[in-house]
């Protein structure tokens, strides 16, 4: 889990220096997440269908996700990101709060087949004060639901503080509708992979839905069109970077004899071709002539369409007009 949290950082890191030299249209950090991420993920099962919102990049990590699927969506590519039948995981969802819908209805459906499959989905403390998130809560309490609803707190939605979203633990929540519920150090990547054993088990057994409160915090901007020095001291980020997850689980592994600098070596050196790979990944794409977008949208194509499609031939020839 160490080796996944140091390639995961590598993987962000790329992102956002592919995003500032104009490949990306956005890209959404997750540095400083990385245990609430690896953590919980490396504790499920790889039929468990899993529902991210869009800062989940250890997740897409942990399920094998390819390098180029992290920056498809980003750049507005076609085909958008992975294959979510083969990686069982949902498309990342930018409407906050709406995958916990999404995974609680996948979840009622796992109950009718009687399989032991759970629904897992990821949202922030904002999030929480979503009516998505609070239905999907209801709803998956209701029907007795195979789901796990896990919240990365992480202390900003956006640029209002979590003491906005909730004056006590969000964890606190959940009894209120049914719903078991942990609230865990989100930097203590084993603590999040025994919570979400736990969560996993719940559910599986036929219990209904849990709920984890995973408590971390955002190390950069929301995405990469934000600036967080607007909003938030930076005592707060160092004092914030003392608890980093992969410093804090490399020390215990050293402490232990269990990291040796030959470790260290192979994940700096896994991290960097896997970074390299995301790059020229990116950089390949080609991107589709933009009325292509209205290819393949009906099987059979009708004049509502092409009006649509003659009125954005117009606007793209007053650019070079202009």
């Amino acid at each position: 889990m160490w080796r996944d949290m140091t390639v995961v950082r590598r993987i962000d890191s790329e992102g956002v220096a592919l995003q500032r030299q104009g490949q990306l249209g956005l890209w959404a950090p997750c540095r400083g997440q990385e245990a609430s991420q690896i953590g919980t993920a490396r504790a499920l099962r790889e039929t468990d269908f899993i529902f991210p919102s869009y800062r989940e990049h250890g997740v897409l990590y942990a399920r094998g996700v390819a390098p180029g699927d992290y920056v498809r969506v980003w750049r507005g590519e076609e085909g958008s990101a992975f294959d979510p039948a083969q990686m069982r995981m949902a498309p990342l969802q930018i409407i906050i709060g709406a995958q916990s819908l999404h995974a609680t209805g996948y979840a009622v459906g796992i109950r009718h087949d009687g399989t032991d499959e759970v629904a897992v989905t990821y949202f922030g403390d904002g999030a929480t004060s979503q009516g998505d998130v609070n239905e999907a809560m209801i709803f998956a309490s209701s029907y007795g639901a195979p789901v796990v609803f896990v919240c990365q707190n992480n202390h900003w939605a956006i640029s209002e503080p979590v003491t906005v979203q909730a004056k006590h633990p969000i964890a606190g929540r959940a009894p209120g509708f049914g719903i078991p519920s942990l609230r865990v150090d989100g930097n203590d990547v084993l603590a999040c992979f025994a919570a979400m054993r736990w969560a996993a088990e719940h559910a599986r057994s036929g219990r209904g839905p849990a709920f984890l409160e995973l408590v971390t915090y955002r190390m950069g901007p929301h995405t990469t069109a934000d600036d967080p020095t607007r909003y938030r001291t930076e005592s707060d980020v160092e004092a914030w970077a003392q608890r980093d997850p992969i410093a804090r689980l490399e020390a215990h592994l050293r402490a232990t004899g269990a990291l040796t600098d030959e470790h260290v070596a192979e994940a700096q050196a896994a991290a960097d071709a896997t970074a390299k790979e995301l790059r020229a990944a990116c950089l390949g794409m080609v991107t589709r002539e933009p009325l292509a977008v209205f290819d393949n949208v009906y099987a059979e194509p009708h004049t509502g369409l092409r009006r649509q499609r003659d009125d954005y031939a117009a606007y793209l020839a007053a650019f070079e007009e202009a």
